[in-house]
């Protein structure tokens, strides 16, 4: 059975453009997702936070991977990433990364992160190469008043998002909707059919000009019990789910 939410207990979600995300938890745990803070639509001096307890890397394209070096030298924090990302970060220069795999599960001061599949490529440029980056991978965390939370990083849509749902029960979840490398509007919306969330938060999408799906037309594509769900993010606006 899952936990009840204490009254008032809330995460605190930010959006820094593309698939960037902050949450802090109810305990007061900084988690970055996808650390590219220095998109086109990323805040200015995104990428100078100073506290960070944990990085959550998805995949390693350098729009995933982003500062995650930096931020990790800098703040200290714990980088969580598929083997083979962690293998470079560790290499790059990262004190302290804790690799996953699909299915696998990490638990850091009551918030705990499940590694799922994400359909989609992965390889890290590396002055000039191409080097194993392991598979994609999304994230669900769960945080500790029992707020779950599902990142699908950069994915197509798959039916076992049927069995994320059921297993995981996200409460919110955030979807590639831009198209052309990730699923688009039309495909989230199905994705979201599959996975029953309380809301719904579109990512990915309007960095540059080739990522042209957009939150409404997602509204259009999803079905009618699930338009009222669409929360649009405001680039450095912190709101709570």
């Amino acid at each position: 059975m899952r936990r009840r939410f204490p009254p008032g207990s809330r995460v605190q979600l930010t959006w820094f453009g593309h698939s960037a995300f902050q949450a802090v938890s109810p305990g007061g745990k900084v988690l970055l997702v996808d650390p590219w803070l220095e998109n086109p639509k990323a805040p200015p001096k995104a990428r100078e936070i100073n506290r960070v307890d944990l990085i959550l890397i998805s995949h390693g394209h350098s729009d995933h991977l982003g500062n995650a070096v930096e931020i990790a030298r800098r703040t200290g924090a714990t980088v969580l990433a598929i083997y083979e990302v962690c293998q470079y970060l560790a290499s790059a220069g990262v004190a302290r990364t804790q690799a996953l795999n699909k299915g696998g599960s990490f638990t850091l001061s009551g918030i705990r992160i499940t590694m799922v599949d994400a359909r989609h490529s992965s390889a890290i440029e590396d002055r000039g190469a191409m080097i194993s980056g392991g598979e994609a991978a999304g994230f669900v965390m769960e945080f500790e008043n029992g707020t779950t939370l599902y990142h699908a990083g950069d994915t197509s849509l798959f039916m076992d998002m049927k069995l994320i749902g059921q297993m995981e029960r996200p409460d919110v979840v955030l979807l590639p909707i831009g198209g052309l490398y990730t699923m688009g509007p039309r495909e989230a919306a199905k994705a979201c059919e599959l996975l029953n969330p309380k809301r719904i938060i579109g990512m990915h999408y309007g960095t540059f000009p080739a990522l042209s799906g957009t939150p409404a037309e997602l509204r259009k594509c999803l079905p009618p019990r699930m338009k009222g769900k669409l929360l649009e993010l405001e680039v450095g606006v912190p709101v709570e789910v």
